[in-house]
C-alpha cells in the first residue's frame, strides 16, 4: 500500500485505487475493498505503463537534473498523436467536448496550485490571444472559499502533475456542483481528478521524482498549447495560421535539445552567481509567467529570496532593491514586446544591478547591455515560454548544488500537497 504508485514499482505494475470513503483490508492472503458501511466493493485493477528504470537516476547525480533533460521527449510525448498538420489543427478527443460545446464555450477558468498555475497562466495568454475566449487563472487554494461565477458556459481547467493536489480537486468538485464542464491536465493515469473530471488530457511526461517540478511544467504549456490550437480553429484561426502553430510545435523538442546541449554555459552563470542571497526575475506578456517558475525554481531548491514580476512593474517598488549585489533575470526573446524589455534592461543596468539576459541568438542590442546572458532558438511568442524556463530550471539547480542542498528533497516541501 503506498500513496503514489511509483514507490512500489519495483514489485508490481498491477494498481488499484481508491475514491474517497473507501478503505482497503490487507491480510496475508489478499484484500478486499469496503466502504465505511462495511460494504465490500469491486474495484478495478489498473496497469502502471511506467517501468522502474523510469524512477531511476539512470547516472545522473540528481532526479531533477535527469528530469530537465528528459524534455525533448516529454515535450514531444505530450504531443504524439494530437497534432493534424494538414488540418491545421489539434485532435483532442479526451476532452469528451463536441465542436458544439466547445463553441458554446463563453468562459474558461483555469485552476491550480503552484508550478502548475503558473503554467494555466501561459494559457490564458494562449487562449485568449487566439481562441478569444475570456480565461481567468484562480489559485485553487482560493476558489472554493468564495462565491466563483461560473455556470453551464464556463469550462473550468484543473491542472495538476499527480492529479492528487487536494485544492485543485476541491475546486473541481466546486465547478461541477455548480454546472461547469471540467477537464484534467494531469501526468498521472487513474487519479482522483483524472477520475472526477468530466474529460481531459494525460501528459505522457513518465513519473516525476524530483520535488520541484520541471518536465510536467513544459508538458502542460504544451497541453494548453493544444488545447488553444483546437478552440482556435473552431472560432477565427484560419488553417495557414494553424498550420504554423503546429510546424513550431513540432521543433520544439529539438530546440530543446539545443539548449540542453548547452548546459555547461548555465553551469559557468551559476558559477558566477551562487553567492547572491537574493534574484529578481523580469517578464513581459507571455514571459511574465516564466519570471514567476524560475524564481519559484530558485526559492525551491536553493532557498535563496528570488521573486517573479512583469517587468514594468520593477519601477513601481523593487527598482529599490537593486544594486550591484542584486542579479536580474530577463526573458528577453525577439517578440512583440523586445523594445520594452530592451528600456528595462537599460533602467537596471543604469542602477548597476546585474543582467543576466535569457535572448534569442542574433540579439547584439542585449548583449551589449548584460553582464551575461543565455541564447534560446527562435520560435512562435506563444510557444517562447517552453524554451526559456529550461535554462532557468538548469541554472535554480547548479546554484542549488553549488551551495549544498537537497536538491531532490528541498526542507518543508512535499511532492504531492494532498492536504490543505
Amino acid at each position: 500500500m503506498a500513496s503514489d504508485a511509483s514507490a512500489i514499482l519495483a514489485h508490481t505494475r498491477s494498481v488499484v485505487y481508491l475514491d474517497d470513503g473507501e478503505m482497503v483490508v490487507l491480510t496475508r492472503k489478499g484484500y478486499h475493498v469496503r466502504d465505511l458501511a462495511a460494504t465490500r466493493i469491486n474495484k478495478p485493477v489498473n496497469q502502471i505503463e511506467w517501468d522502474l528504470a523510469t524512477i531511476e537516476r539512470g547516472g545522473y547525480d540528481h532526479f531533477m537534473l535527469k528530469e530537465i533533460f528528459e524534455q525533448c521527449d516529454t515535450v514531444r510525448n505530450t504531443m504524439r498523436g494530437h497534432l493534424l498538420e494538414e488540418e491545421g489543427t489539434a485532435r483532442v478527443s479526451g476532452l469528451n467536448l463536441t465542436d458544439d460545446d466547445i463553441k458554446k464555450i463563453q468562459r474558461i477558468v483555469i485552476t491550480a496550485c503552484g508550478t502548475s498555475w503558473h503554467s494555466g497562466l501561459i494559457g490564458e495568454y494562449m487562449l485568449e490571444e487566439l481562441a478569444r475566449i475570456p480565461v481567468e487563472v484562480e489559485y485553487a487554494s482560493e476558489f472554493r472559499y468564495r462565491n466563483p461565477v461560473v455556470d453551464q458556459n464556463t469550462l473550468v481547467i484543473g491542472i495538476s502533475q499527480s492529479g492528487e493536489t487536494a485544492d485543485t480537486l476541491a475546486a473541481i468538485r466546486e465547478a461541477k456542483r455548480r454546472g461547469a464542464r471540467t477537464i484534467g491536465l494531469v501526468n498521472v493515469v487513474g487519479s482522483t481528478i483524472a477520475r472526477e473530471v468530466d474529460g481531459g488530457i494525460y501528459l505522457h511526461a513518465g513519473p516525476e521524482v524530483g520535488v520541484a517540478s520541471t518536465k510536467a511544467f513544459t508538458s502542460q504549456v504544451a497541453a494548453l498549447a493544444l488545447i488553444t490550437l483546437r478552440f482556435a480553429r473552431l472560432r477565427n484561426l484560419s488553417i495557414l495560421q494553424g498550420r504554423q502553430i503546429i510546424q513550431a510545435m513540432k521543433a520544439l523538442p529539438d530546440q530543446i535539445q539545443d539548449i540542453l546541449d548547452r548546459a555547461d554555459d548555465v553551469k559557468d552563470l551559476a558559477e558566477r552567481y551562487w553567492r547572491s542571497n537574493n534574484a529578481l526575475y523580469l517578464g513581459r506578456g507571455v514571459n511574465f509567467p516564466v519570471a514567476l517558475e524560475g524564481a519559484l525554481k530558485l526559492k525551491e531548491i536553493s532557498y535563496i529570496h528570488a521573486e517573479g514580476y512583469p517587468a514594468a512593474e520593477m519601477k513601481h517598488g523593487p527598482i529599490a532593491l537593486i544594486d550591484e549585489n542584486m542579479p536580474v533575470i530577463f526573458i528577453a526573446p525577439k517578440d512583440a514586446v523586445h523594445g520594452k524589455i530592451v528600456s528595462n534592461v537599460e533602467e537596471v543596468r543604469a542602477r548597476g544591478g546585474q543582467v543576466i539576459a535569457i535572448k534569442n541568438n542574433d540579439d547584439d542590442q542585449i548583449k551589449r547591455l548584460a553582464a551575461a546572458t543565455f541564447t534560446i532558438p527562435e520560435t512562435l511568442d506563444l510557444l517562447t515560454p517552453i524554451l526559456a524556463i529550461i535554462p532557468l530550471q538548469l541554472f535554480s539547480y547548479y546554484v542549488a548544488v553549488r551551495r549544498g542542498c537537497n536538491v531532490d528533497q528541498p526542507r518543508n516541501l512535499a511532492k504531492s500537497v494532498t492536504v490543505e
